[in-house]
């Protein structure tokens, strides 16, 4: 993988991906229309609360997550940007919570996210890459704090807050009893795809699409990296993943039947059966690859939920719909108690889909 793509890779904004579900145009449209404060700065691109969201804030995120080699147009610089400030705004509502709460992030955590993240690049290529994009290593370390910053939050506010309990698995699995009878054996699977051409139905929390073989390899081996790191499979199909249909459920494809795995590609076939639970593989074909993880084996016959393997994948399902559920419910929960002025969006309404004309890059 090229040094540079790679950086850019590793910090496009893996924590602040988790606040990608809320889209750009849900984001607007629930920020209160009050006309800009004469109290905004001339920098200024949003106000929340009061606070000023600055222009340097978003071109610098945009330099730091921009691909290399990339040539879009004007316009879509200013949809990127916009969709940046979008997440910003969010960012700094739960920067606000953050410090409601006493919630605080040690720098050593930062220091270890830092290094594992940039511990495959050389020091020269980390240097290069910074010195291309005008940016600082107090840029990226600051960028990184406030996405963990953030991310804690959600853990809490969220995540920590779902229970699904013995009786809610007991009710589905009685209101699903047939799809627990199992005339063959089936394996269960989840994947991660990335294609080599742009997307039109990305579903994926971060909005990320690689467009070109090359981005897709890139991307592939970034994906594997973290793995190997310790990133849990289902946060990174949520988070990168570019199938519609499973990235929303962290790439689970549920239980595969045995025939229907038969008649998939040799490679994709041999991935499962010829693997043990738990491994993880790369499949690869014209230019498109996905990662497969074997997850469990269940053979044929009726099953109930005493059996660990039932009771945790209904589990872990009801789990994920009201995290996504709840996730989307706080976020614009926030955003409802906030007073939100997006001027960006103002300027680019008044221009009619005209781009702002370019910055200079500042440090």
């Amino acid at each position: 993988m090229d040094q540079m793509n790679r950086l850019a890779t590793f910090f496009a904004r893996p924590y602040l991906a988790a606040l990608a579900i809320v889209s750009m145009a849900s984001l607007t449209g629930a920020c209160q229309s009050t006309p800009a404060t004469p109290a905004a700065s001339a920098n200024a691109w949003a106000t929340v609360n009061g606070r000023e969201i600055k222009l340097d804030e978003v071109e610098k995120t945009y330099r730091r997550t921009a691909q290399d080699n990339a040539t879009p147009s004007e316009e879509e610089i200013a949809t990127a940007k916009l969709g940046i400030l979008n997440e910003l705004i969010v960012q700094d509502l739960l920067m606000a919570k953050a410090k409601e709460l006493k919630i605080e992030l040690p720098d050593t955590d930062v220091d270890k996210a830092f290094e594992e993240g940039k511990k495959n690049i050389t020091p020269e290529a980390f240097e290069k890459s910074l010195a291309a994009r005008n940016l600082t290593t107090a840029d990226m370390r600051e960028a990184l704090r406030r996405d963990m910053l953030t991310q804690k939050v959600v853990e809490q506010e969220v995540v920590k807050k779902i229970v699904v309990t013995d009786q809610e698995v007991t009710d589905f699995f009685t209101a699903n009893k047939a799809q627990f009878n199992r005339a063959e054996d089936a394996y269960h699977i989840a994947q991660i795809a990335v294609t080599p051409v742009q997307d039109q139905d990305i579903a994926n929390r971060s909005g990320d699409d690689a467009k070109s073989p090359q981005e897709a390899a890139a991307k592939t081996q970034m994906l594997m990296e973290r793995l190997k790191s310790g990133v849990a499979f289902g946060d990174l199909a949520a988070d990168f993943s570019e199938d519609p249909q499973s990235a929303p459920r962290g790439g689970d494809l549920g239980f595969i039947p045995i025939s229907r795995l038969q008649q998939a590609p040799p490679a994709l076939r041999d991935a499962v059966l010829k693997s043990e639970p738990g491994s993880v593989r790369v499949v690869s074909n014209a230019g498109a690859h996905t990662i497969v993880l074997f997850v469990a084996k269940d053979t044929a016959g009726q099953k109930d939920p005493s059996m660990p393997v039932v009771k945790d994948a209904i589990t872990s399902a009801l789990r994920g719909r009201r995290e996504q559920l709840l996730r989307a419910a706080y976020l614009s929960a926030i955003r409802n108690d906030a007073v939100v002025v997006n001027i960006l969006a103002n300027r680019l309404v008044d221009l009619k889909g005209k781009a702002l004309p370019a910055v200079p890059a500042t440090k």
